[in-house]
């Protein structure tokens, strides 16, 4: 996390900061320039000009300029709006001093902001910031991975903005409570049915959070507003908003990942907004209730706050009890859970947010069975089991000394995949996330009972490939696996013509190519046909249906349980194996004869490309 900080410090930190900063400035200058107008609707046109900056990234910038083009329109951009910045100080300072000296003496002195309202400006802000983050983290990581999921949340984030800073109408205590009130109701309901047998419609679920985030929003924003202070203070009540943002950030960054163990800044960041909303109401000055409204008033706060925090309380010990060991770190949240402890089939499982990164059964002899996205009729273990290598016992014929099979991996999960190990083998993992390194040692025994050798290499895998390149450690890997997922999908770093490249520097002549495409949301082929014939290599589509496959024979007992739907590509120039009659019948077909056209680079990628329909 540090290392990120400071990186983006010493990158965009600095014009960030002066483009972040000059918004307030420029308002005041326009409340000097115009003392009669209000200056803050145009926090509402900047806000706006912001949701219009990032919807049309991802819909029109990525997918027709590569990242050197961008970096220059956005350099000349931000010389344009020095020279503009500029432009508007001379212009201020050539009005005459009589004029603002008047305009400033005909009204009555402002009155400073109390203390108290001040802190309500940095806890609404707060607050806001909190809940949108802890928001986004909820849908994108624990409900649908689904790519530019977060932009929806950041957009209703940015409307709140828009439409209280816009006029006083779009927000009306009369309308927002009572809306606050049945989203967050049907909040706590979803969360009473997380991870349960019968998941609630994906679409149901991202509309009713998103109107969970939208209500909060609008009445932490629609109270900031309530709360501005007159023009003279202006730059203060931006500095209080930008503060309230940044503590928010921070909570949810840097401090939630030390104090809880799960993503749980999301249920305290409902309840603050609850218990603020009530603060603000009874702060009012214009709230002036007789005594028994607002002790009725009282008592339903007071009984929505405890409700709320018996529900989410109730929720989080739910999900502590259901898993034996819940960890935290930047990458995201790790659990492990136990299943069917009184069967033969008792297993354990890692996962992440809603995404498996392996099981394995516990009693023998399944306990050394691969299971998930790597069984017997994967693409994994046909190029593993299959290779020409392995068919040929070269590595088991010790009086030939024989060359060990050499395999590399990129993400280790719970190291299932050292399970096709056999003696003489080397097997080696990269995987970035130490937390993952220690639960597949300590809570799964595929890396302890796989045979050969068996090592772990800390850090991205792409990084750590490019660092033994650099000092002359070529791998010769006869298969190299790309299975490193960022939620629900391959980073594409790794899937870029670079990253291609550098795979082959460390692969043998012979060697295989293997990448996981298995993805609800991601059609990736494409993308690794194009890449394959770059590289004047072929690519072949290996598809398993996994533990289903057989259930329309009706038997009794499946012959590879534990094993998910996968996809795999391989990608190699070795023809024996492309030939082998037994590799010829699992081939599947490729949709088209010729790949859509999608060429990643590192300076070039777009999502929307391969978003499956």
């Amino acid at each position: 996390m540090l290392v990120i900080l400071l990186l983006l410090s010493v990158t965009i930190g600095g014009p960030f900061l002066l483009i972040s900063a000059s918004g307030p400035l420029l308002q005041h200058w326009f409340s000097r320039a115009h003392p009669t107008l209000s200056p803050y609707r145009l926090y509402a046109l900047s806000n706006f000009g912001s949701l219009l900056g990032l919807l049309s990234y991802p819909f029109w910038v990525e997918p027709h300029l590569s990242l050197g083009t961008q970096t220059l329109l956005w350099s000349a951009g931000y010389v344009l709006y020095a020279l503009m910045t500029t432009w508007g100080a001379i212009q201020l300072f050539r009005l005459p001093t009589k004029i603002i000296s008047s305009a400033n003496s005909t009204s009555p002195p402002a009155e400073r902001p109390p203390f108290f309202n001040k802190l309500l400006m940095i806890l609404l802000s707060a607050c806001g910031s909190l809940v949108l983050l802890a928001s986004t983290n909820q849908i994108c990581r624990d409900v649908a991975v689904i790519p530019f999921l977060w932009v929806f949340p950041l957009s209703l984030y940015l409307l709140s903005f828009i439409l209280c800073f816009d006029h006083p109408r779009w927000y009306h205590r009369g309308f927002w409570t009572p809306f606050l009130f049945v989203s967050l109701s049907f909040v706590v309901f979803l969360l009473g049915h997380d991870y349960g047998e019968e998941e609630l419609n994906l679409s149901l679920q991202i509309v009713l959070y998103s109107a969970a985030l939208f209500g909060c929003c609008m009445v932490c924003h629609g109270e900031l507003v309530r709360l501005k202070p007159p023009t003279t203070y202006l730059t203060s009540f931006y500095l209080m908003i930008a503060l309230g943002g940044a503590l928010g950030g921070l909570f949810v960054n840097l401090v939630a990942p030390v104090l809880f163990n799960g993503y749980w800044e999301f249920h305290a960041g409902l309840i603050a907004t609850v218990v603020l909303l009530g603060i603000c109401v009874f702060h009012s000055p214009d709230h002036c209730p007789s005594v028994t409204i607002r002790v009725l008033a009282t008592v339903l706060w007071m009984g929505w706050i405890g409700l709320l925090i018996t529900f989410l309380w109730a929720h989080i010990q739910e999900q502590q009890v259901s898993s034996i060991l819940t960890q935290r770190n930047f990458y995201g949240v790790l659990r492990v859970y136990e299943e069917d402890m009184d069967t033969p089939y008792a297993s354990r499982s890692l996962y992440h947010g809603r995404i498996s990164h392996g099981a394995q059964f516990l009693n023998p002899p399944l306990r050394s069975r691969p299971r998930t996205y790597y069984g017997p009729d994967s693409g994994i273990s046909w190029a593993i089991r299959h290779h020409p290598h392995q068919l040929h016992g070269q590595n088991l014929a010790e009086h030939d000394s024989p060359r060990p099979f050499n395999v590399g991996i990129i993400g280790l999960g719970v190291g299932t995949i050292a399970a096709f190990s056999r003696p003489g083998d080397s097997y080696r993992f990269y995987e970035i996330d130490p937390d993952v390194v220690e639960i597949a040692t300590t809570h799964f025994t595929y890396l302890g009972e796989g045979q050969g050798k068996q090592q772990v290499i800390l850090g991205d895998g792409r990084i750590s490939l490019e660092r033994e390149f650099r000092n002359h450690e070529r791998q010769q890997f006869d298969v190299l696996a790309i299975d490193a997922f960022s939620s629900d999908a391959i980073p594409i770093h790794l899937l870029t013509k670079e990253a291609f490249a550098l795979y082959w520097e460390h692969l043998n002549n012979e060697g295989i190519l293997a990448v996981n495409i298995s993805n609800r949301h991601l059609d990736l082929s494409p993308v690794v046909r194009v890449l394959a014939r770059e590289l004047g290599k072929e690519a072949v589509w290996i598809e398993d249906l996994g533990e289903d496959w057989d259930e329309e024979n009706n038997d009794n007992e499946r012959e590879f349980p534990g094993t998910y739907g996968n996809d795999w590509l391989l990608v190699t120039s070795n023809q024996s194996f492309l030939h082998a009659p037994e590799v010829v019948d699992r081939i599947e077909p490729w949709p088209t004869n010729t790949p859509r056209e999608i060429l990643w680079t590192d300076d070039y990628s777009n999502l929307f490309e391969v978003i499956s329909h």
